[in-house]
């Protein structure tokens, strides 16, 4: 038996060895939000946080991840509502056939946190971070989106 910490509580699941972290949220939690898109760690579909940084779930083996707080799509809506990266997103209409942005939240979503606890990130900067694959190419949508996400948790975090 394995014990995973995802979205804050303790899952114990058994996996082989081999298997990686996306099957066993996807199979074995149930959480579903976290896609499978290449399986070699390369389009970003089933991005996940670990320990607050991005991490692909699809070539990361779940035994290697023990003792790791790990935060999936699922655990960004608080009572129903929105974050701060949802709601832009959804302003700015971002998601095309959306396949691909549970791992685009989630890496935005790092990378709003890390700009919380220190400084706000050039746009080139964003855009290095944001490198997951869109199939649809909603490139153009999504890092307008960053900024309004960006301007949306500073002014939260001011009123906090």
């Amino acid at each position: 038996m394995l014990t995973l910490n995802i979205n804050g509580k303790d899952v114990e699941i058994k996996v082989d060895t081999d298997t990686p972290l996306l099957w066993a949220i996807r199979e074995e939690v149930g959480l579903t939000g976290t896609k499978f898109g290449c399986g070699i760690g390369q389009c970003g579909a089933c991005t996940v946080l670990v320990n607050g940084k991005p991490l692909r779930s699809c070539s990361a083996p779940a035994t290697a991840m023990s003792g790791t707080q790990i935060e999936t799509i699922e655990s960004l809506a608080a009572d129903g509502h929105f974050n701060t990266i949802q709601q832009a997103w959804l302003e700015l209409d971002v998601p095309q056939c959306g396949y691909c942005q549970s791992g685009q939240i989630m890496v935005a979503t790092a990378i709003v946190n890390q700009a919380l606890a220190g400084q706000r990130p050039s746009p080139e900067k964003i855009k290095q971070q944001m490198n997951n694959i869109c199939r649809c190419g909603t490139y153009n949508r999504i890092r307008p989106a960053m900024e309004r996400a960006l301007d949306l948790a500073y002014d939260t975090n001011k009123e906090a």
